[in-house]
């Protein structure tokens, strides 16, 4: 199961935005790291500002390049704007929706556990991080898994989920509700600059 596992803090100072949630590293150096990062300024092109938007986006949600790009193609096939549509597909993923209803504290805590078997979808274990939510699912924490340390810390320090998700922190359950609206979706990313660079 392929995924990126270096460091995060260079990833989120290339985009000035702490992708990977609070970050020391982006708050001291707001400049893009490596040896000319404090001295880079010059413009860049259109096509370069539509890539490091879909980068973003790729790292945000922890996939990718291929992964990622097979998310784009099934949204450009539905009816809709492919942008928006994008972002609903990347959060129903089952990493992510475990992410927001605050069972894990990260997205890469949010894998593990859908990948170590701790997380069911209407009552069947489900270890695929990929798989797709749809309408009215319920995402449960697994029996055995209730009174793991992770779970529970993460649980206690509370986390807003989106409208479209409703949660039980005595259970631990959490329902897909509704597919989320973009006005909803919190992440700062540009979905347009990304239909645009897969456009070309």
């Amino acid at each position: 199961m392929a995924r990126y596992t270096g460091p995060t803090a260079k990833i989120a100072r290339r985009f000035n935005d702490p992708i990977f949630g609070p970050s020391k590293a982006v708050a001291k150096k707001n400049y893009p790291p490596g040896q000319y990062g404090r001295g880079r300024r010059r413009k860049q092109s259109e096509y370069a500002i539509q890539l490091m938007e879909k980068q973003k986006a790729k790292h945000t949600y922890g996939l990718l390049e291929r992964q990622f790009l097979n998310i784009f193609k099934k949204a450009s096939r539905k009816s809709g704007i492919t942008g928006e549509i994008l972002l609903q597909l990347l959060e129903r993923r089952l990493d992510n929706t475990v992410y927001r209803l605050g069972i894990a504290p990260t997205r890469r805590a949010a894998r593990q556990l859908v990948s170590h078997k701790h997380i069911t979808v209407n009552g069947s274990i489900v270890n695929i991080p990929s798989f797709t939510l749809r309408e009215g699912d319920i995402v449960s924490v697994r029996e055995k898994s209730k009174s793991l340390e992770a779970i529970t810390n993460s649980v206690h320090r509370g986390r807003k989920s989106g409208p479209w998700l409703e949660f039980d922190a005595n259970e631990l359950t959490g329902k897909l509700v509704s597919y989320p609206d973009r006005e909803d979706i919190p992440e700062n990313i540009k979905e347009q600059l990304i239909v645009e660079l897969y456009s070309k």
